[in-house]
């Protein structure tokens, strides 16, 4: 990826508290304005998500940008067999549901940015992944929540997309062994951020009180 260099002026990061950060981050697919955003913009957003903590700081995430649009439209093709073999799973109750749910924004979106997992980043002996592997894994993913969080404070949207084989994704951008590719994340600018959550919105399924999750002692 090119270097970015853009004045200090332009470099200046948005203030959002934290909370409202939280509050406004959604899952965005429909919402695209398919306006590129600023490389200043994505830099901060990547370096947020290259801010995160992990396990033996092996920092075991890449990024890899794509906006080149053959490559969208590819992808965006395979989301959707993959889209429609799940539907043909549902029951016909269910189905009728999720057939009005917008899954991803691919081709409006304009870039995707990959987040991938090495797991053989920083050797064979990884403090504090000796018992439990997967914390190289969940380190991954608090840079995931890092850098959509950063994109909320720079009003741009990110839908997470997870319809896709991992081996066809991992062809399509040449990803080498044993790297995998964790998350697609569509990014790009918006017109608005939904107030509630769609999957909340078409009844697919409602979020669970804060008090149910919550256990003291034992579970």
């Amino acid at each position: 990826m090119t270097e970015f260099a853009e004045s200090a002026e332009s470099n200046l990061e948005p203030r959002l508290p934290v909370y409202d950060a939280i509050r406004r981050r959604r899952d965005v697919r429909a919402e695209f304005t398919g306006k590129p955003i600023a490389e200043n913009v994505l830099e901060r957003i990547l370096g947020a998500g290259h801010s995160a903590p992990s396990v033996g700081n092996t920092q075991p995430w890449d990024f890899v940008v794509v906006r080149d649009p053959a490559t969208l439209h590819s992808f965006a093709d395979h989301v959707a067999d993959a889209r429609l073999r799940f539907a043909q799973s549902l029951p016909e109750e269910r189905k009728k549901t999720f057939d009005a749910i917008k899954i991803e924004g691919i081709r409006e979106s304009g870039m995707g940015v990959v987040v991938t997992y090495d797991r053989g980043r920083g050797g064979q002996h990884i403090l504090g992944r000796h018992t439990i592997d997967d914390t190289g894994l969940f380190s991954v993913v608090l840079a995931i929540q890092n850098l959509w969080l950063a994109a909320v404070a720079e009003n741009v949207g990110i839908g997470w997309v997870s319809f896709y084989d991992e081996s066809y994704l991992t062809e399509l951008l040449k990803i080498p062994e044993p790297v995998r590719p964790i998350a697609w994340l569509c990014v790009g600018d918006v017109a608005e951020f939904q107030q509630v959550p769609d999957l909340e919105r078409f009844g697919w399924r409602g979020r669970r009180p804060l008090a149910d999750a919550i256990h003291f002692e034992k579970f």
